[in-house]
């Protein structure tokens, strides 16, 4: 309905504007608008750099008012064209032509501007109806619902109404938008609808490295705005929020973000839907890794089979305190980040003891059993390289050296640190 309605006032609105000013003005005035329309995509680019040094940091707000500046610059200067003209021709024919060539002249000139305000409203009616078509593309997914403000209600219903109208036909033939953006809007939608995703979304190689940058961690450990996105608010209080807007207002980060996610939008999607990215499974190292205390408690077992009971639990318990949140990433970059691994230290009575694996020596006795309980003084992360190595992998640690790592089907071992560290897939 909001589509006729729009119609119906562009064509009575324009018709009668061609009516009054002739259809001199009325032709550089479509003339202007076409060509703003041609020019204003192309030449809206250049402005890019001009609207930085002006303090405009927002690359959707760059994007979007170069070519609204360029559009209504060419616009505005046909419209000055269109009237120095008639102004031309008006005094001619009102001081040199004659009262009934002057007539004649009146008359046509009022009825083809008629036929001009109607091409004009016609070009109008499609303009409007590609913006609409391009915006409400994104706000139907991502600003749904009663909680968000009139203008984008409108949007969405005008949106709504395209399709069933049929314009929505005639805006898609002549839509500018490249692929991608669709691609993209088609993912915000889908990260919008099921907040569950984050999780996985930060999981997909790609964005691994993006993910050790301090600006995510924020957000990452930030309680508040996970139950933010829990009640699914309005996008508009998400990107409104502290966090976020210090991501927003990185013009070089936003710039990275976009290069790493424009080539992989699809195999990005895929992986949020299944979990499996076909782009970069090859490379089975990548992604993120859970330590499993049973599994390395197994292999140190397997490593010394007549290790005893005490020891045994000495060990278990040590092992629980360096790594009970210990997490590998190993991203494209080739970087490997191993985080929160535990500072320990023993009581000062078991400190000479030096048996195999760092631990002190089995003492019998309940004194000799406290005294030999490890306590957590903090946690360091460590950072490295990982490079292939046959068909395994080495991981080089700074001031630790460097070790095995194997990697079958979605456990990881890591063979040559002071204990033997088995991690699992994240999913």
């Amino acid at each position: 309905m909001i589509i006729w309605i729009l119609a119906v006032v562009l064509f009575a609105c324009l018709g009668y504007a061609g009516f009054s000013f002739g259809a001199i003005r009325a032709a550089f005035s479509f003339i202007g608008l076409v060509m703003g329309a041609l020019l204003a995509g192309p030449l809206g680019r250049l402005l890019k750099p001009a609207l930085t040094a002006v303090g405009m940091t927002n690359p959707v707000l760059i994007w979007l008012m170069g070519p609204v500046i360029v559009y209504a610059a060419i616009l505005i200067l046909f419209k000055i064209i269109g009237l120095t003209v008639h102004r031309k021709v008006d005094v001619y024919y009102k001081y040199k032509a004659g009262d009934l060539r002057m007539a004649l002249w009146n008359r046509l000139n009022a009825r083809l501007g008629i036929c001009l305000g109607m091409a004009t409203a016609t070009v109008y009616l499609t303009l409007i109806s590609l913006v609409i078509y391009v915006l409400s593309y994104v706000t139907a997914q991502t600003m749904p619902g009663d909680q968000v403000s009139w203008s984008v209600k409108l949007l969405n219903i005008a949106g709504n109404n395209l399709q069933t109208s049929g314009m929505a036909k005639i805006a898609a033939a002549i839509d500018p938008m490249p692929e991608v953006y669709y691609e993209a809007a088609d993912l915000v939608g889908l990260i919008y609808h099921n907040d569950l995703l984050e999780a996985r979304l930060s999981r997909y190689p790609a964005f691994l490295s993006l993910g050790e940058l301090p600006e995510f961690q924020q957000i990452a450990n930030d309680t508040a705005f996970t139950e933010l996105r829990q009640r699914q608010p309005p996008i508009m209080d998400i990107i409104h929020y502290p966090a976020v807007q210090t991501i927003l207002k990185n013009p070089a980060l936003l710039s990275r973000i976009w290069e790493t996610v424009t080539p992989n939008l699809k195999d990005l999607e895929a992986f949020l839907r299944t979990g499996a990215s076909e782009k970069y499974d090859g490379e089975k190292i990548l992604g993120r890794w859970d330590f499993n205390l049973n599994r390395a408690l197994g292999i140190s077992r397997q490593l010394k089979p007549n290790m005893g009971s005490l020891e045994m639990r000495r060990l278990k318990l040590a092992m629980s305190l360096i790594f009970s949140k210990t997490v590998l990433v190993a991203t494209l970059d080739k970087n490997v980040y191993i985080k929160n691994i535990g500072k320990i230290q023993f009581a000062p009575a078991a400190r000479g003891a030096q048996p195999g694996g760092g631990f002190p020596a089995p003492r019998p006795g309940a004194a000799a059993l406290a005294a030999t309980i490890p306590q957590v003084t903090g946690t360091e992360n460590l950072q490295g390289q990982w490079s292939p190595d046959g068909a395994n992998y080495k991981i080089a640690i700074q001031d630790h050296g460097t070790f095995e790592a194997v990697v079958e089907g979605d456990q990881l071992t890591v063979s040559g640190y002071q204990f033997p560290m088995v991690f699992d897939r994240e999913y």
